[in-house]
């Protein structure tokens, strides 16, 4: 892999002062000039500290940036270079592709996955499920009315529960309305891009289990 810079471009940790009259002020959220004698200690304290925390992030999140693209060029490259020399490509249709080790302790996966919207099919299929569940008996299907609810229980950012639809889309039942139901579900599915996501493994032994090596803040 190409070898990765890491350049300091963090911006400093206190802010920049303007003069006026020969006097410091800082400029505050609303615009105003405001004198640094008369800011807060703790106000300029967290000041320093968010804007050393910020410069840091930055520094991390431009490195990530590269890597990501030096990861890229070289599986890239690695494919052309088996396509060229053995006339054979690797990875799937959709440019899906695992990479391991000579040794089966390491191994890159990219992963391509479709963005999906869904279109007001998606509204008559809900119509339809309702009417089902309605007609049947109360005691029927408990773990099925679990599964609708989860699935059109939407969340903060309006969105449905795209996993548990899918579960919803394999259950088969032999009432026409469920039947029309599913068909408008599957109807109401646009692909509307992809992403891309390259992801890392490790481990001990050829037989000892994987262990993601995580480059997500939150995760780590």
């Amino acid at each position: 892999m190409n070898d990765i810079t890491t350049i300091n471009t963090a911006q400093p940790a206190t802010p920049a002062t303007i003069d006026v009259d020969g006097k410091p002020y800082l400029r505050d959220a609303k615009g105003n000039l405001v004198p640094v004698e008369a800011v807060k200690p703790a106000d300029l304290l967290m000041d320093e500290t968010v804007r050393k925390i910020t410069g840091f992030a930055r520094d991390l999140s431009a490195q990530i940036a590269r890597f990501k693209g030096h990861t890229f060029e070289d599986v890239n490259g690695l494919q052309a270079l088996i396509a060229q020399e053995y006339g054979a490509s690797v990875g799937g249709k959709k440019g899906n592709i695992t990479l391991s080790s000579f040794d089966g302790c390491l191994k890159v996966q990219v992963q391509v996955a479709d963005l999906l919207e869904f279109g007001p099919e998606l509204q008559a299929a809900k119509a339809l499920i309702d009417e089902c569940l309605s007609d049947w008996s109360a005691d029927s299907r408990v773990e099925l009315r679990a599964l609708v609810n989860k699935v059109f229980n939407v969340d903060k950012e309006g969105q449905i529960n795209r996993a548990e639809l899918f579960m919803l889309l394999r259950v088969q039942i032999a009432d026409e309305r469920w039947v029309r139901a599913m068909k408008a579900i599957s109807d109401s599915i646009r692909v509307i891009g992809s992403r891309t996501y390259v992801r890392f493994y490790e481990r001990a032994t050829p037989n000892a289990p994987w262990n993601a090596i995580s480059i997500d803040l939150a995760a780590v």
